[in-house]
């Protein structure tokens, strides 16, 4: 980790055991404002960037709350979640709606961290604010169970059968094995991987795509300032 991640590691975990860190490292990387659009630094990486800036996207969210949790010694996979941004729960207004139902699939990240020896999705993604606009935020989590995903996973053709789709509930249930992705998701070992996969994915879309894209950030984020200041 960089030397502010380390000292807001320090401020967030001091005190406590490894046990209860868990809790407080989650709620304050949750309460970090997303944005699409929070300025970056070539000489930053994503988890000191969004330190800096004070908001950011799932990638550096959860490229921090990684490095912060395998700092307290927990197994920590990065998960990825192709969705579709024209989620019909978000109350998006109507040019804006308009505007999500033109983009192509899109790919937000989560975590995967083993704790108490289980493979358990721990989503910061959406800030408290952002509940009242309809998204799915995790105002209260155990520090046990799954959180809810951020977003609705598109389904996959090969799971299909074994996982509810269009919800962000985690799909479990008292026969799961240890390990049970969500329908669609595609898990990475390490950051490189992850990287690799999304630009991947993300490399075939068109210079059409790419500005309706650009547009919908900028106009995205300014909709969740609104939302904020409700």
């Amino acid at each position: 980790m960089s030397t502010l991640a380390e000292t807001k590691f320090m401020e967030w975990t001091k005190g406590l055991d490894v046990r209860e860190c868990i809790i407080p490292v989650f709620q304050h990387i949750r309460d970090i404002p997303y944005s699409l659009t929070a300025p970056g630094q070539r000489d930053m990486n994503a988890a000191e960037q969004i330190l800096v800036s004070g908001r950011g996207s799932c990638g550096p969210k959860h490229y921090l709350l990684a490095g912060m949790y395998r700092q307290l010694g927990f197994d920590v996979v990065f998960a990825t979640f192709p969705f579709l941004w024209n989620d019909p729960d978000l109350k998006y207004p109507p040019d804006l709606r308009k505007l999500a139902a033109s983009l192509p699939v899109a790919y937000p990240l989560a975590c995967r961290v083993r704790i108490d020896n289980r493979w358990v999705l721990v989503d910061a993604t959406w800030d408290r604010p952002l509940a009242q606009a309809g998204f799915p935020v995790n105002g209260h989590w155990d520090g046990r169970a799954d959180t809810r995903c951020a977003v609705k996973p598109l389904r996959s053709a090969v799971r299909t059968a074994f996982c509810r789709t269009a919800t962000n509930e985690p799909c479990r249930t008292d026969l799961d094995a240890e390990y049970n992705p969500l329908d669609g998701e595609q898990d990475h070992g390490d950051e490189d991987d992850r990287i690799r996969y999304y630009r991947e994915k993300t490399g075939m879309r068109t210079k059409d795509e790419i500005n309706r894209i650009r547009r919908f950030y900028r106009e995205f984020d300014a909709w969740l300032e609104r939302v904020r200041a409700l």
